[in-house]
C-alpha cells in the first residue's frame, strides 16, 4: 500500500483521536438516592401523575418562589424586608458579584469573533550613515513617518480551548448568580427571624411587666399586713425580694431586645443609632403558616445554593477540556493592512498601501509535565465540586428534615403549655383567694404566682420558637413551597 493511501486513511482517525482527547468530558449529573418522603413530614407525599413517588430533579433556580413571607399577614414584616432588599450591604456585595462573573463571561465570549484593531500614528527617526552604507561623517537629514494599519486576528478553535473557556465562565457567572440568589433568601429570612425574636421578646417583657405588677400590689398588701403586725417580717422581706429578681430579668430581657434592634438595622443597611423598632408583642392569636415540605426531590430545583454547587461542577468539568487543548496546536491567522508615507495626506493612497498575511501554529514540545499536572489538578478540581454538591444535598435535607420536627416538637409542646397556663391560672387564683382568707401561707401563694409566671414565659418563648422554625423550614426548602401555605393558628 503506497504511503499517500496509508496517510489518507489514518490522518482522519488521529484527527479524532485528537478531538476525543482533548475535548471536555461530557458532564454527568452525579446520582444520589433520595427519599421517597420527608421522614419527619407530618402529611404522606402525594405521588406523581405516572404513580412514581418521586423524580429526578434539576436545579431550576429561575423558576419564581413568591414572596413566602406575605403568608404571615404582617405587614410591618414586609416593610421591613422590602427595605432590606434594597440597602443591605451584603446583598450589594452579591449583585456586584454578578456583574463581575457577566463581564467575566462576556470576556470569554469574545474569543470567539476576529479581533480587530486600527492604529494612526507617527514616526520621527535620523538613521546613523554607517547602517545607511555611507561613509562616517555623512550628514544624513532626519525623516518623519506617518502610518495607518488596520489589523486583524482570529483564533481557530480546533480543540475547543475557546469552547470550553466560555461553558466555564458561563457556569462560573450562573454559580454566582444562584448564590445571589442564596444570599437575598439568607437576608430575607434573618429579617423575618430577628423580626419575630424582637417581637417574642417584647411579648416575654410584657408578661414580666405584668408579674412585676403582681409582685408590687404583693409588697404593698404584705406592708400593710405587716405594719397591722398580721404577719412577720419574713413574708415582707421575701415579696420584696421577689419583686426586685423580676425586675432584674426585665431589665436582663432589655439587653437582648437591644441587641436584636440593632442585628434588625444592620440587616436594614441602617446605623444602629438611627433605627428603632416598635414595641409589637408577638400575640398567641399571630397566626403561623403551615408550610407543605413537598416532594424531596423538589428541593434539588428550589435550593439555589444547590444550584450554585451544581454550576459550579459544570465549570470545573469544562475547565479539564481547557487543561487537555494546552497540550495540541494552536493556530492563529493574523492579518494587517495600511499605508505608510512622509506626507499625513498619502498615507491612504493606493500607492502607500502595504499588507501582510500570516498564520501562526504553535504547540508545547517540553514543559516538563506542566500541561499534564494541570489537566490532572483540573480532574481534582472536579472531584472536589462533586463531593461539594453531594454535601450540599445532605445538608440541605437534614435541615429541611430538622425544621419539620422542630415545628411537629413545638407543636406538642404547645399543646401542653396551654393546658398548663390554665391550670396555672386556675392554681394561681385559688391561692390567692385562699391567702386573702387566711387559710394558707403566703408562701403558698408566692409559689402558685412564681409558677404562673414561668409558664407563661415559656408559652411566650414557645411562640417566638415556632414563628421562627417556620421561617427556618421555608429557608432549608429554597424559600418556596409546592402549594400555598395555608394560614393556622
Amino acid at each position: 500500500m503506497k504511503t499517500s493511501a496509508i496517510a489518507k486513511r489514518v490522518a482522519p482517525l488521529l484527527a479524532a483521536l485528537l478531538l476525543v482527547a482533548c475535548a471536555a468530558p461530557e458532564f454527568k449529573q452525579p446520582q444520589m438516592a433520595l427519599p421517597a418522603a420527608f421522614k419527619e413530614a407530618p402529611q404522606p407525599v402525594q405521588t406523581a401523575a405516572d404513580g412514581s413517588r418521586w423524580k429526578q430533579g434539576q436545579p431550576a433556580e429561575q423558576q419564581p418562589r413568591g414572596e413566602w413571607w406575605l403568608a404571615f399577614n404582617d405587614p410591618a414584616l414586609n416593610q421591613l424586608i422590602a427595605e432590606a432588599t434594597k440597602a443591605n450591604a451584603n446583598l450589594a456585595v452579591a449583585a456586584a458579584r454578578v456583574r463581575q462573573a457577566r463581564a467575566i463571561a462576556g470576556i470569554a465570549e469574545a474569543d470567539r469573533v476576529p479581533q480587530i484593531g486600527a492604529g494612526v500614528g507617527a514616526q520621527r527617526s535620523r538613521a546613523s550613515a554607517v547602517s545607511l552604507g555611507l561613509p562616517q561623517g555623512t550628514a544624513v537629514a532626519p525623516a518623519t513617518l506617518y502610518q495607518a494599519n488596520l489589523t486583524a486576528s482570529y483564533e481557530l478553535d480546533l480543540f475547543g480551548r475557546v469552547a470550553s473557556n466560555v461553558s466555564a465562565a458561563r457556569a462560573d457567572a450562573a454559580a454566582v448568580e444562584a448564590t445571589f440568589r442564596s444570599v437575598l433568601l439568607a437576608l430575607q429570612a434573618d429579617v423575618a427571624q430577628t423580626y419575630f425574636r424582637l417581637r417574642a421578646t417584647d411579648a416575654e417583657l410584657a408578661t414580666l411587666d405584668q408579674t412585676v405588677r403582681l409582685r408590687e400590689e404583693g409588697v404593698h398588701v404584705n406592708q400593710r399586713r405587716y405594719d397591722l403586725g398580721d404577719i412577720g417580717e419574713f413574708d415582707l422581706a421575701r415579696a420584696k425580694t421577689e419583686l426586685s429578681t423580676t425586675r432584674a430579668e426585665a431589665i436582663g430581657l432589655q439587653r437582648q431586645r437591644v441587641n436584636a434592634e440593632h442585628a434588625l438595622a444592620v440587616l436594614l443597611g441602617q446605623p444602629a443609632a438611627n433605627f428603632t423598632a416598635g414595641v409589637s408583642p408577638l400575640l398567641d392569636s399571630a397566626p403561623m403558616p403551615a408550610i407543605p415540605a413537598g416532594m424531596p426531590s423538589s428541593l434539588l430545583e428550589r435550593r439555589p445554593d444547590i444550584a450554585s454547587a451544581q454550576r459550579a461542577m459544570m465549570a470545573s468539568n469544562a475547565r479539564i477540556g481547557i487543561a487537555k487543548s494546552a497540550m495540541f496546536p494552536a493556530l492563529t491567522l493574523n492579518a494587517s493592512g495600511g499605508g505608510a508615507s512622509d506626507v499625513f495626506s498619502d498615507i491612504f493612497k493606493w500607492s502607500t498601501r502595504s499588507w501582510v498575511l500570516g498564520a501562526l501554529m504553535s504547540m508545547p514540545i517540553i514543559d516538563g509535565g506542566r500541561n499534564k499536572a494541570n489537566i490532572t489538578r483540573s480532574e481534582a478540581l472536579l472531584d472536589e465540586s462533586v463531593a461539594s454538591y453531594r454535601q450540599s444535598v445532605l445538608v440541605a435535607f437534614a435541615e429541611v428534615e430538622d425544621n419539620l420536627a422542630g415545628l411537629r416538637i413545638l407543636a406538642g409542646q404547645g399543646e401542653q403549655i396551654d393546658d398548663a397556663v390554665v391550670s396555672a391560672r386556675r392554681s394561681a387564683d385559688l391561692a390567692r383567694k385562699l391567702y386573702a382568707a387566711g387559710r394558707s401561707s403566703y408562701l403558698d401563694l408566692l409559689d402558685a404566682q412564681r409558677n404562673l409566671a414561668n409558664v407563661e414565659r415559656s408559652a411566650v418563648q414557645l411562640r417566638g420558637s415556632r414563628a421562627v422554625t417556620t421561617v427556618a423550614l421555608i429557608r432549608s426548602l429554597g424559600g418556596g413551597w409546592d402549594s400555598a401555605a395555608t394560614a393556622s393558628k
